[in-house]
């Protein structure tokens, strides 16, 4: 069996669709499932087994025998959310104790950390396991990311295999529920449909022009299929960086959704709202050569590949992967 956690979020239900078509027929699915609209990702997917996150513990306990691989992908992620005590409970504490059960029963393991650690990026964006303990990240879901990769590398019992994937920003399909913290490309399609234009943040930071911001796109798809690879592969335990090694502004990602819905680009900006105008990140570009060393061969979609994907094959026929 193989478990994932996160099971009913945008990347957890993403993988078990690869999983299941590469044959991978019993899923376990850990997840808190009351919220409705997320359950929507798993609908049409052949779920072995469904186990509610506060009760996991105790169901691996009993099944920890038949479990080949854990994918930790869930977690808090609202990069608004600014009290501390609820990223300490499900991003640290849930992971460390799914962690030490990893060790104790011998199960490899990859887990869901993020580029929010990186912070500003005044260390840049190196997946150096030496650079990490220096990273400031800017908002309490980075901090508590972060708290879990440094405790990780301080563990002198690890899982046979483990990795850390600091996922850039990810975009794709099954992002429906995810309401604010849902993509540009998911905002832009709806608010295209809606007004029949998009409104982008305003640069509040005089080195980027307005929707100049650079971020590191990544598609769901490249990054599910990297899962697969430190999955059936297993090269050394790290904590790698998973963006597309590529920045590009947020007019390029909105421009596209344009070209894609054959519309000619009407873009407006308004200000960042205030609340998260000084956690702000302003580039980010995931290093990727790690993960190349370790023996990752394919090619990632381009940002126009990508955009034109998920808006073409799943925004516009409102479907599910």
């Amino acid at each position: 069996m193989i478990v994932v956690t996160g099971a009913a979020g945008f990347i957890g239900s993403a993988l078990i669709s690869r999983l299941l078509e590469a044959g991978h027929s019993r899923i376990i699915a850990v997840d808190d499932f009351s919220f409705i609209e997320k359950n929507k990702n798993l609908a049409e997917k052949q779920i072995t087994e469904r186990v509610e996150r506060e009760e996991f513990f105790d169901w691996l306990k009993k099944n920890h025998i038949d479990i080949e691989f854990i994918f930790h992908i869930g977690a808090r992620t609202d990069t608004t959310e600014f009290d501390y005590s609820i990223f300490e409970h499900l991003n640290v504490e849930y992971s460390k104790k799914l962690w030490n059960a990893c060790v104790e029963y011998s199960i490899p393991l990859v887990y869901a950390s993020s580029a929010a650690t990186y912070g500003a990026g005044e260390y840049g964006y190196e997946d150096d396991e030496s650079r990490i303990p220096l990273l400031k990240p800017l908002n309490p879901y980075g901090k508590s990311k972060q708290e879990f990769d440094i405790w990780a590398l301080e563990q002198d019992k690890t899982p046979p295999f483990w990795a850390g994937l600091k996922f850039f920003n990810v975009y794709g399909p099954n992002e429906f529920h995810k309401g604010r913290m849902a993509s540009v490309i998911f905002h832009t399609y709806h608010q295209i449909l809606k007004t029949g234009e998009m409104k982008l943040f305003r640069s509040h930071n005089p080195n980027f022009k307005d929707g100049e911001q650079l971020r590191d796109f990544v598609y769901v798809k490249d990054l599910i299929e990297v899962c697969l690879f430190l999955m059936n592969e297993q090269p050394k335990s790290s904590i790698y960086n998973l963006g597309s090694g590529t920045a590009r502004t947020f007019l390029d990602l909105v421009k596209n959704t344009f070209y894609a819905l054959d519309k000619t680009p009407k873009i407006d900006f308004v200000d960042t709202p205030a609340d998260i105008r000084d956690k702000y990140q302003y580039y980010t570009q995931a290093d990727m050569e790690k993960l190349k060393k370790a023996g990752y061969t394919k090619e990632f979609h381009t940002l126009e590949e990508g955009v034109e994907d998920y808006v073409k094959n799943y925004l516009i026929e409102n479907k599910y992967y």
